[in-house]
């Protein structure tokens, strides 16, 4: 009887191979691609029904004359050649501006003091963080009510100040010099926290290496804060950036809350603007070509920050 193994005996190489398809790169991409599709349509759908649409319909609008009511006139690009030629246009887009230049380096500036006061070990810090926080997440209404109060000409804690010390407060929302300003520093007052709070989560994940390293070395303070920390904090900066120029151009809230655009247009920004020629002059069409106007204009500066961003911003 023969010893060898069964299966020397077998022809193996005459049994048929059965092919087994590898799938190919495009083709798992493919179906990654369609589960992350599947995963993001819950959230993508309000996308598309409460921004995507109403731009697109926003844009139909803008080349038609329409007064909300009657049937809408095509007049093709001339609501964008009236807001050009529009004084108030122009003083509205010079506001934003002025309201920007005003509010970011209070902002700023306030929301780096409070981070860097904030990111030492102190007794009762969190709560302190959560103090400054407050007002972001309170309601303009609510905050609207308090510096109206506050900045009364007649019955205002600060005017009341100033009378103590032989100064005569001016009618902070009742003077065209003055009504920005003040919109100015109550936006500053309510958004500090945010700012705080993105600046602190940026001092957090500086190396704590990288600092005492620099102290070993010889860096004060001062030193340490220019040369190490801030450019290691830019990326957070940069968002902040980002952020307070895209809220700057889009303010509504607050001057609508305090000042409604006056007194005498002075506050009117380019959403109250578009709020005003929709609802109060029923020019529905010129106020989306605004609206298009606004979009580009954010657009473009925020390309030219993302451009610039290589130049100064430094990830570790």
């Amino acid at each position: 009887m023969s010893t060898r193994p069964v299966t020397s005996r077998l022809n193996l190489g005459s049994a048929p191979r059965r092919n087994v398809r590898t799938p190919t790169r495009a083709s798992r991409h493919r179906r990654h691609t369609l589960i992350a599709l599947t995963f993001l349509a819950p959230s993508a759908l309000p996308l598309l029904v409460f921004s995507l649409i109403p731009m697109v319909r926003a844009m139909w609008t803008s080349l038609h004359k329409w007064n909300l009511i009657g049937p809408m006139r095509w007049v093709g690009f001339d609501n964008y050649v009236q807001l050009v030629k529009d004084p108030d246009t122009r003083a509205a887009f010079g506001h934003t501006v002025y309201y920007i230049v005003g509010y970011f380096p209070l902002v700023f500036v306030g929301g780096l003091a409070l981070a860097l006061a904030l990111n030492r070990a102190m007794r009762g810090r969190n709560f302190v963080r959560g103090l400054y926080f407050l007002p972001v997440v309170t309601s303009w209404i609510a905050v609207a009510l308090v510096w109206r109060w506050l900045l009364n000409p007649s019955v205002g804690i600060v005017n009341k100040v100033l009378e103590a010390v032989g100064i005569d407060g001016p009618g902070w929302w009742t003077d065209p010099s003055w009504a920005m300003p003040s919109i100015i520093f109550a936006s500053a007052w309510k958004d500090l926290g945010f700012v705080m709070v993105i600046l602190l989560a940026g001092l957090q994940t500086i190396p704590v290496d990288v600092q005492e390293a620099a102290t070993i070395d010889g860096a004060g303070a001062w030193r340490r804060l220019w040369s190490v920390t801030l450019p290691l904090l830019t990326p957070s900066i940069f968002f902040v950036v980002i952020i307070s120029l895209i809220n700057g151009f889009q303010v509504f809230d607050q001057v609508y809350a305090l000042t409604g655009g006056g007194p005498a247009g002075s506050s009117e920004v380019v959403v109250q603007r578009i709020y005003d020629l929709t609802f109060r002059y029923g020019q529905a069409g010129t106020a989306s070509a605004l609206s298009w106007l606004l979009v580009v204009v954010v657009l473009a500066v925020t390309l030219i920050q993302m451009r610039g961003e290589k130049k100064w911003v430094t990830y570790v």
